[in-house]
């Protein structure tokens, strides 16, 4: 019966490597649970959950700065709204397809449930890059895809945020249009901007909230993050609030990166050193090799698009987090990590360590943190942002830095909690997929079939 549902399932997404990779994931720590539970395989709850309950695609055409029409192509991937609205951020980034899309809409699912909100799972984008466009050019881009997407979404059905590419001021061009077409003003995206509707914490949310979890991991070996040399990967907004919550905690940071390499500093990134990171990437949006040439005691390493590995994996280090992009992270690069003294390793990017990657790092030791779990601190805010626009209220940083660090913790004790009593203690993938699939499932089996 278990193998029948997986291949059901890929036999109808056939080329969807990334999907599949993420349901086999899934259903490796779920199946004991369907086995023990006949509603679940009596109602088709796992296939039912892989299959998105609505897929939007549609072209979007734009002008260019030199008059040219170009049209890329956008998608909106409603993948499950058993326990609220869906929730999902945008992506726009020329690797964007449905494979991509569709893994990390299913990954929603069981993030979202672990955060306690009720928010369902979905993902979008567009296979855009904005990489080298003005702003004009990124305007009317934007302005172009929400004026189909305003026909799928809303605040108590659909609510997007931001993502690669997809950043504060890309949010505001997509919720200026928005209003325009709606004639209303809604929290139909978070993200936006603290003038006009947005939270405090959202920015800082996905990179505070996976160092809280990796502290939280640390506790349990009355450890601390003090002291420990760690590996980053990014510069963007979930590695670099990552990294400023490193250092306020005594952690020593040393690396970054983006597309076209990384930088390694030996002394450590401080804050004077971030707050150049920041200005780099979201002000001139330049690249990292310039940190080296700021920093003299650093060095840059160019990315070798024919390497098997990613050298910045193997620098001697305590902690690891991934912030990059999915599968970043080979068994090779796992190997070099085990070899180089890493001990845990907590994922602020969306599955960025491939199978083979996890097994290793299990198998050695190493304490490791999937993505649904460690990473859902943005969300979890984003969730928090519903809710003050729902109430139109606002609250304090110290408020929502409060609830956010509440949410990493009851998912994290949750994750363990769960993992013990499905015979699996201490196994944060296990705990992370059971408990957040019994949550959407449960919802499932009382609506019915639909």
């Amino acid at each position: 019966m278990s193998q029948s549902i997986l291949e059901r399932i890929k036999a109808r997404t056939p080329g969807e490597t990334e999907f599949h990779q993420a349901v086999d994931e899934v259903f490796l720590n779920v199946e004991q649970v369907l086995k023990e539970n006949p509603k679940y395989e009596e109602l088709n709850i796992f296939e039912r959950m892989t299959e998105p309950e609505r897929t939007i695609m549609f072209q979007v055409p734009w002008v260019d700065d030199q008059g040219n029409v170009n049209v890329n192509r956008g998608y909106r991937v409603q993948m499950n709204s058993a326990i609220g609205p869906y929730k999902g951020g945008l992506r726009f980034h020329p690797t964007v397809n449905l494979s991509i899309l569709k893994f990390l809409a299913f990954e929603q699912i069981f993030k979202n449930a672990l955060t306690g909100l009720p928010m369902g799972g979905g993902k979008g984008g567009a296979d855009f890059d904005p990489k080298g466009k003005s702003d004009g050019e990124i305007m009317r881009f934007c302005q172009s895809f929400m004026q189909e997407l305003a026909k799928h979404i809303g605040h108590r059905t659909d609510v997007p945020a931001g993502d690669i590419g997809v950043g504060s001021r890309e949010i505001g061009y997509l919720f200026g249009m928005y209003k325009k077409i709606k004639n209303e003003f809604v929290g139909v995206l978070t993200g936006k901007g603290q003038g006009w509707g947005g939270s405090l914490i959202r920015p800082e949310a996905t990179g505070y909230g996976l160092i809280y979890f990796a502290m939280y991991m640390l506790a349990e070996d009355n450890d601390t993050i003090e002291g420990k040399r760690c590996l980053v990967s990014g510069s963007g907004n979930v590695a670099q609030y990552a990294i400023e919550k490193i250092i306020q905690n005594g952690g020593i940071p040393v690396t970054a990166s983006d597309s076209s390499g990384f930088i390694y500093d030996p002394d450590g990134i401080d804050a004077e050193k971030l707050a150049f990171i920041k200005e780099l990437k979201n002000v001139k949006r330049g690249r990292i090799h310039e940190y080296a040439e700021k920093f003299p005691a650093a060095t840059f390493t160019p990315r070798d698009k024919a390497a098997t590995h990613n050298p910045l994996w193997d620098i001697e280090a305590d902690l690891a987090f991934p912030c990059a992009t999915q599968n970043e992270i080979n068994g090779e690069d796992a190997r070099n990590l085990v070899k180089n003294g890493i001990k845990l390793l907590a994922e602020g990017a969306n599955m960025p360590t491939t199978p083979e990657a996890i097994d290793i790092l299990r198998e050695n030791g190493v304490k490791y943190a999937p993505g649904k779990a460690s990473n859902a601190g943005g969300v979890a805010t984003s969730g928090l942002e519903m809710v003050q626009n729902y109430g139109g209220i606002y609250w304090t940083f110290e408020q929502v830095d409060q609830k956010l660090k509440d949410i990493m913790k009851n998912i994290h004790d949750n994750c363990l909690r769960t993992a013990a009593k499905y015979g699996k203690p201490g196994d944060y993938m296990a705990g992370a997929n059971i408990a957040g699939f019994i949550k959407v499932a449960d919802a499932m089996v009382a609506a019915g079939v639909l």
